[in-house]
């Protein structure tokens, strides 16, 4: 029961009539604005497996990576400014106008929990931290792959939240799981809602989802921005670059700060995974004015170096002259703080 529970919540006529109020939900899927597909050929797929299951050198740390102890009276001390602790991958805790935001709290130690064969994350007992977390009162959620949203991580979060705004399609594994609808908002692209002082927009990404064979791209996927009275802030979401960026400055831009995603891409899944250099140059289409690389430190789901995404991200982002964070796994701090050490130099 614990492994099909995974799998989350099944796709009913009810809720594909909900979707298809949607403009992205094209017959029985969602689908982005540019047309984007996996590239990979039959005979190519042993090759891949292998790879993924047997070539570990270089693609996973030869030591777990560390994560600063979490100092909870530190993180809720008040500040006019934002403060921020990423966790690796995609994990990111805000505290922001008063409250404290959450994004893609996967903790999980394993991004392929159906697999027979495991993806292990690069730090160890990472679920322990949510012991240690504040109240939360607000989880966002940008899709429902499972690097992103985990069972385990939801269950051991649900005392601790108050409300889960998460991307059309993403309730019904939240609901399979015990959380009540009430405390559920499912958000289209471009939609806003105004949360206490905050203002969050559901941005649109290049992308894709699924739980199992059966549901592929029936949960929307995106990025959140947050602007509150004194910043505003963007986390990109997974997804392949495209014109959608310049469209998000145009709407809502400019950032004083923006997570990018960067890592887990590859030649076969350019369309829904950016490299690097797109991800820096994404950041020029939005117009925002310090940056930080996220999807990456967590998780081997590429071929790539694990060190690779940050080590092209920075050489891009010197190149343009862009502000870069790149602060250690648990580090507290702010759009103003200057976190440019190359900490991952110290570790194989």
């Amino acid at each position: 029961m614990q492994f099909f529970s995974q799998f989350g919540g099944k796709i009913t006529p009810e809720l594909k009539e909900r979707y298809a109020k949607s403009e992205r939900w094209i017959k029985k899927k969602f689908y982005n604005y540019e047309r984007t597909g996996i590239d990979i050929k039959a005979w190519e797929i042993p090759q891949l497996v292998y790879k993924q299951l047997f070539s570990k050198k270089g693609r996973i740390p030869k030591l777990p990576l560390p994560i600063l102890d979490f100092d909870v009276e530190q993180f809720l001390s008040t500040s006019e400014k934002a403060k921020f602790v990423w966790f690796g991958h995609s994990v990111l805790l805000i505290r922001i106008a008063g409250k404290t935001l959450l994004i893609d709290p996967m903790f999980g130690p394993n991004a392929a929990p159906v697999s027979p064969f495991a993806v292990p994350r690069f730090s160890e007992n990472t679920l322990d931290i949510i012991d240690t977390l504040p109240p939360i009162d607000l989880v966002l959620l940008t899709h429902d792959h499972y690097d992103h949203l985990d069972m385990a991580s939801i269950n051991l979060l649900k005392p601790k939240v108050k409300q889960y705004y998460v991307a059309l399609g993403a309730s019904r594994h939240l609901q399979k799981w015990g959380m009540s609808s009430d405390v559920i908002r499912e958000f289209d692209w471009w939609e806003q809602r105004t949360f206490n002082e905050l203002n969050i927009t559901f941005t649109p990404t290049r992308h894709a989802s699924g739980r199992a064979i059966s549901d592929q791209s029936c949960c929307l996927w995106g990025g959140w921005a947050i602007t509150s009275p004194m910043e505003k802030i963007w986390f990109s979401g997974d997804g392949g670059y495209g014109s959608h960026f310049t469209e998000i400055g145009k709407q809502l831009g400019p950032f004083d700060f923006a997570f990018l995603e960067c890592g887990q891409y590859n030649t076969s899944w350019h369309d829904i995974h950016m490299y690097p250099e797109e991800a820096v140059q994404a950041a020029e289409d939005v117009g925002v004015r310090k940056i930080m690389p996220v999807h990456w430190g967590g998780f081997a789901l590429a071929m790539h170096h694990w060190k690779e995404p940050i080590n092209r991200f920075t050489s891009e982002a010197q190149k343009k002259n862009y502000l870069v964070s790149t602060p250690p796994i648990g580090q507290l701090f702010s759009v103003a703080d200057r976190h440019d050490q190359r900490w991952w130099d110290n570790f194989e």
